[in-house]
């Protein structure tokens, strides 16, 4: 064998061994950042079948296992009525800031209009301004309409759905991506605006609806500070998060229901995983193509 057929094998040998080198650096990088951001849950996941003692202990594995902390949880607090508005703010706000967010996006991404510029340049300069400096306004607000204390479930989806316009940037980077010469056929065969945006581009678009639904829905699941300040101490109209966090909140109080607290976050964690887990397929498709174009 020559020396010009020897040095490309060992080239490519040598490309081999430095591509396996990076590549077991990078998922051993890849795997310790999946046990970092696992131990916590499972170490919750743990607490909550501890029923030995209910305060914070030094160990992770418990000595007694059992479903009291979600026995407990169900039936002497108001979880079910906190789970049941953090779940109808969700769907609410999943709903209807779909239907906005995607009627402003394609608005802006197919119709050329006077002013088109300058409001897709306010709405991008008002989001950068954090959401807690109108907190007190839109308090005062929600309280002159009474929709705060025992109503601040209205109240919160109404302040979830009135700014969720200004969240076009990666719904209309989508659109953009979709060819406007099926606009134009669906226009020479007589479809108006409507029909083209449900019949046409609807149908294109499944990745980005379900990430603007998947998005929606997960911001009011998760959602603490602005909902523990409309909702003002009322039982009534907590969310599942302002919930827990109220269980522990008095003082003597996170000793006798910390495992129920843990009860608690894991029936939490659990819907919203199984809706990423089956969705993130789309999650994933709707943030690369809405990014390709701005």
């Amino acid at each position: 064998m020559s020396n010009k057929e020897i040095m490309p094998k060992q080239k490519h040998m040598g490309m081999k061994r430095k591509n396996a080198i990076s590549n077991f650096f990078i998922y051993f990088i890849l795997i310790v950042m999946v046990v970092v951001w696992l131990v916590p849950f499972v170490c919750i996941l743990l607490e909550s079948f501890r029923v030995e003692k209910t305060w914070q202990v030094g160990y992770v594995i418990p000595h007694e296992w059992g479903f009291g902390n979600y026995v407990k949880l169900f039936t002497e607090t108001d979880f079910l009525k906190w789970y049941g508005n953090t779940l109808l703010i969700g769907a609410s706000a999943a709903v209807l800031q779909t239907i906005v967010v995607l009627a402003v996006s394609y608005t802006l991404s197919r119709i050329n209009f006077k002013g088109r510029k300058f409001l897709m340049n306010t709405c991008l300069v008002l989001g950068m301004f954090p959401g807690f400096v109108t907190l007190i306004v839109l308090y005062r607000v929600l309280s002159d309409i009474g929709l705060t204390g025992p109503n601040a479930v209205p109240g919160l989806i109404l302040i979830g759905v009135a700014g969720s316009g200004m969240g076009y940037y990666i719904s209309k980077g989508y659109f953009d991506t979709i060819p406007r010469s099926l606009d134009e056929a669906a226009k020479v065969d007589g479809a108006t605006k409507f029909q083209i945006f449900y019949k046409v581009i609807m149908p294109l678009a499944k990745p980005i609806v379900i990430y603007t639904i998947l998005t929606a829905f997960m911001g009011p699941w998760g959602d603490f500070m602005f909902a523990k300040y409309i909702a003002n101490g009322s039982s009534a109209g907590m969310n599942v998060a302002v919930g827990l966090q109220y269980m522990i909140s008095s003082p003597g109080n996170i000793s006798k229901n910390y495992t129920m607290f843990c009860a608690g976050g894991v029936c939490v964690a659990i819907p919203i995983t199984i809706l990423f887990m089956c969705l993130q397929k789309y999650y994933v498709e709707g943030v690369t193509g809405g990014a390709v174009k701005g």
